[in-house]
């Protein structure tokens, strides 16, 4: 089995698609199930970003790769076995391959839809796998009304169970630190723009110089303004599968912007010949490449600096849990979560609910804190009590 990326020359109706993923066997002859798959999936509006075609590319490279190992045939889903071929991937890349269960159950999203593509065009009678019925915690009090399946979901019987990590987010020191540590004043803003967005790490790296403005020169009287993050007006953003969406950003690091773009910007944008629509330059006057992996790295690299494991995407967590705690602290006709939903670009809430996890687990901890620290001043203060008494 072989997977190879198309160049320039793939053109379909009119269209040039470099990068496309084909699978072949191994005498080159097209694997074209796979391919069909790949052309209605990936080209038909189901994926609406590039970026993720190298992901499924390797998830049914992988699987079919499998099968072929095994001498097996991808259409058997009548065998009459316990264990379908589906299951059989899944525990083979548990136990032989040791892969991570999010791994495991991105590449099985990807195989189980081709399975279901496969049977809507009649090459195979059924699916080798089946939905069943499973228990989910129940939200009870703030949560009630997001969830009212009565703690049952129907579920893909073949996934394995999401892990229970819970995403990793800075504490105040913490961020003190990190900006402490970005000496760099090109640095330090990005870093400032995604913990005080939840900006992805490509929206922060695409984000338009044009979108930045004086709210005094403007006659924005706002706390917080409203921008419209909009991939289709010109200005080259970018955001996760090219979805125009409306942010708000505090009225401070507005103006910190504009004044970073008057007062800094100019000197690396003077290095290139060319007018870049983007906000952040690199240190050669270009932008930074729109996956934002370079941005990754200064975040990580300051990160170091300061004995923080950090990434881009930490900072995103940290915007979404402190917000939502300020939100929860200071009710008002806003609905804290569907408002970092938004924010984030969520398109179910169901992804934000996380964070409501990780803050519920942050007040545990705080309230048992609390508690042992309570407890030893009793216990001091019974002490000095005792040795009174003795006295």
């Amino acid at each position: 089995m072989n997977l190879v990326w198309s160049t320039q020359d793939l053109v379909i109706a009119g269209h040039p698609y470099p990068c496309f993923p084909i699978l072949l066997w191994d005498t080159m002859e097209s694997c074209r199930p796979a391919n069909d798959f790949f052309r209605h999936y990936l080209l038909r509006g189901a994926i609406g970003s590039e970026k993720s075609w190298p992901s499924i590319g390797r998830a049914l490279y992988d699987y079919f790769s499998f099968l072929q190992a095994n001498d097996l045939e991808w259409r058997d889903v009548d065998r009459g076995e316990t264990k379908t071929l589906v299951a059989g991937y899944r525990d083979y890349s548990k136990d032989e391959c040791g892969l991570a269960v999010s791994t495991i159950r991105q590449r099985l999203h990807y195989v189980c839809t081709f399975y279901e593509y496969a049977k809507a065009q009649g090459w195979i009678s059924k699916l080798p796998f089946e939905y069943e019925e499973r228990t989910v915690k129940r939200e009870t009090g703030y949560l009630g009304h997001v969830n009212a399946s009565g703690g049952r979901v129907m579920a893909n019987g073949v996934m394995p169970r999401k892990d229970k990590n819970l995403p990793k987010y800075l504490c105040l020191n913490e961020v003190r630190a990190l900006l402490g540590a970005a000496e760099n004043p090109h640095h330090r803003m990005m870093i400032r723009l995604g913990l005080q967005t939840g900006l992805r790490r490509e929206e922060i790296a695409t984000f338009p110089l044009a979108y930045v403005f004086d709210p005094e020169k403007a006659g924005r009287h706002e706390r917080n303004i409203r921008l419209t993050l909009d991939p289709n007006d010109g200005n080259k953003m970018l955001t996760k599968g090219n979805k125009a969406r409306q942010i708000y950003i505090n009225r401070k690091l507005l103006s910190d912007l504009h004044r970073y773009v008057i007062q800094t910007r100019g000197e690396r944008a003077a290095l290139s010949s060319t007018i870049h629509k983007q906000l952040f330059l690199n240190q050669f006057g270009e932008p930074f490449a729109s996956d934002g992996k370079g941005i990754g790295r200064i975040v990580r690299n300051i990160g170091k600096a300061v004995e923080i494991k950090v990434n881009p995407h930490m900072l995103r967590h940290t915007y979404a849990t402190h917000t939502l705690v300020a939100l929860q602290r200071n009710p008002s006709k806003i609905d804290p979560l569907v408002y970092v939903q938004r924010q984030l670009g969520h398109s179910s809430i169901q992804t934000t609910i996380i964070y409501l996890h990780l803050i519920n687990d942050w007040v545990d901890n705080a309230v048992l804190s609390y508690d042992e620290e309570l407890n030893e001043s009793l216990e001091a203060h019974h002490g000095k009590a005792e040795n009174l008494h003795k006295n």
